[in-house]
């Protein structure tokens, strides 16, 4: 995980992770005192608990899934109405915003006893619905196709993901709008000068989805070329106790290939860090499986004067046709990913002049001011309405 500050850290937590497994799996939490509940919500606790993420069942997770999605139905009730009723207790909202379609199940009850306007970002949900095993699966996005219909808006964080989510959840076209995100660059300094020291670099959590296995294998075939003995990798990211086992099969592989001395890991970055990890790097690439809604480490990479390599899908296209930041490979043909980080390594220069030019692409387009005021702009419309 990345260890950052939140300026919400004074605010009251609801739905905690912690009180919404307990709810889902035993009937005594249903009826447990508030103290005992906020002492499931101290923040020490659920730090702790999210290096544990992952060790659930399959099964589990999907019926809680669902549970979350009947809403006061389901066996989070209790958790609903204290939200409920906190919310109530403050000044009336003008909008209030689901921060994913998974939350959709509180909807109902939101609409009815706040009467104000909601919207539900969409932003890489379709991934943990479809690894949902089956009836599981089928029934959540049915849940969420009807549940759409109980929020004024959708938000998506790129056209892609759009026109993805309005396919599947069936929704009309003009009930979802786009807003692509945008990072905070104030703590980004001006690209030093890059070591002579070539390295490729991942920055996303250290799973198999994400496709860190397929650039290990790629830095492998690499380091066989004697034009690239001095390429270092560099891996970071947010990794739980359930990742471990898939990281260790990836040092085997390493050490099976005499170049464990050659890569370092970096689990779990403060901002600073993870600021000056993409700053070091040659190239980012995070080869990911399946369509990214977005991929905020790809302009995080560029603002820090990195050029990157992606799979040509998901949100990637949007990005980099936009900024000139990277290339583009097809993620069917492992020689064409070989290839694209070949060409970048290859020639320093022009990597450089992609990366600038992405950096100031990203400086004037996907700053968090931009994302604020778009999103704005999408709040006066439904309340206008």
């Amino acid at each position: 995980m990345l260890e950052e500050h939140s300026d919400a850290e004074d605010a009251p937590i609801f739905l905690g992770g912690i009180n919404v497994y307990l709810q889902q799996q035993y009937e005594l939490f249903h009826h447990t005192p508030r103290w005992l509940d906020r002492l499931a919500d101290s923040r020490w606790l659920l730090t702790w608990a999210a290096h544990w993420a992952g060790m659930t069942r399959a099964s589990d997770l999907g019926e809680m899934t669902l549970s979350m999605l009947r809403g006061e139905a389901g066996r989070q009730e209790k958790e609903i109405h204290r939200l409920v009723d906190w919310l109530k207790s403050e000044p009336r909202p003008d909008v209030v915003l689901l921060s994913n379609c998974l939350l959709l199940g509180l909807a109902p009850a939101l609409r009815r006893e706040l009467q104000v306007p909601l919207l539900c970002t969409l932003q890489g949900e379709d991934g943990f619905l479809d690894a949902l095993p089956s009836p599981y699966q089928e029934e959540a996005w049915k849940a969420l196709s009807r549940l759409a219909n109980e929020v004024n808006g959708l938000v998506a964080v790129s056209r892609y993901y759009a026109e993805s989510m309005t396919r599947r959840l069936r929704l009309d076209a003009d009930r979802v709008f786009v807003v692509e995100n945008g990072i905070l660059l104030d703590d980004y300094p001006l690209p030093e000068r890059k070591s002579a020291e070539p390295a490729l670099g991942y920055l996303a959590r250290l799973c198999e989805c994400k496709g860190l296995h397929r650039l290990v294998d790629a830095f492998i075939v690499l380091k066989q070329n004697p034009r690239y003995a001095r390429l270092r990798l560099h891996v970071a990211g947010a990794m739980t106790s359930a990742d471990q086992p898939y990281v260790d099969q990836l040092k085997q592989r390493l050490a099976g290939a005499s170049l464990q001395d050659y890569v370092e890991w970096h689990p779990n970055l403060s901002r600073a860090q993870k600021i000056e990890f993409l700053r070091a790097l040659s190239v980012l690439s995070v080869p990911a499986h399946y369509g990214e809604s977005f991929g905020l480490y790809v302009i995080e990479a560029l603002a820090a004067g990195t050029p990157v390599v992606q799979p040509n899908h998901g949100g990637f296209p949007e990005i980099l046709q936009r900024t000139g930041g990277g290339l583009l490979y097809d993620p069917d043909r492992t020689e064409d990913y070989h290839a694209a980080l070949q060409r970048l390594l290859d020639d320093p220069a022009a990597a450089q002049a992609m990366a600038r030019q992405g950096r100031d692409v990203v400086l004037q387009h996907y700053t968090a001011e931009r994302m604020a005021a778009d999103f704005i702009a999408v709040c006066s419309r439904v309340c206008s309405k």
